[in-house]
This record gives C-alpha cells, structure tokens and sequence, in this order.
C-alpha cells in the first residue's frame, strides 16, 4: 500500500510539474500574440496616418488649384473691363456714375 501511495504522490508531483509548465508555456504563447497584435495595431494606426496625411496634401493641391483659377477668372475680369474702358470711355464713365449714384441713394435711405 506504501508503494502504491508512493508511487501516486509521483505522479501527483509529476502532472503539477507538467500543468505547471502547460500554464508557462500558454502564458508565454500568450504574451507572443499580445506582442503581435501590439505590433499589428501600431503598423495599422501608422498606415493610417500616412493615407490621412496623403489626403490632406491632395486636398490642399486641389485647393491651390481652384484658388489659382480664380485668380486667372479675376484677371481676365480685370482685363475685360480696361479693353471695355478703353474702347468706350463715356459709356464707362457714365455707368461708373450711375452705380455710385444708386448706392449713394441706397445708402441714404437706410440711415433715415
């Protein structure tokens, strides 16, 4: 019955020592996939931080466009309206007066 009883407390001892090293070796595996999702999650937020990047610089291209179009719209306005001048002084002249005249009365009747 000794023998018996020694021979199950082995085996006690030995299935402890395998659970224990089980636990080991599962936290160690653990502790593996938690480094690399870590490594997975900064990899993801650093790629997204370049397509943000990327969009925001095409954003401001797209917007220095559009600004130098309206530019190149107000020159050409601009330059319209001195070959309109040019052509026809009085009438130019004659509508500058009209416009400041409706705005003068405009304004007038507002402060009343």
């Amino acid at each position: 019955m000794r023998g018996s009883l020694g021979e199950a407390g082995d085996h006690l001892k030995r299935a402890a020592r395998d659970a224990g090293d089980a636990v080991k070796g599962a936290a160690g595996a653990a502790g593996d996939e938690l480094r690399l999702g870590k490594a997975h999650v900064k990899s993801d937020l650093a790629d997204s931080a370049i397509a943000g990047l990327t969009a925001a610089e095409q954003a401001g291209l797209a917007a220095r466009e559009q600004a130098d179009e309206l530019m190149e719209k107000g020159r050409d306005l601009i330059d319209s309206a001195a070959e309109l001048i040019r052509e026809r002084p009085i009438a130019a002249f004659g509508a500058a007066f009209a416009a400041g005249w409706i705005i003068s009365k405009l304004g007038s009747s507002n402060n009343r």
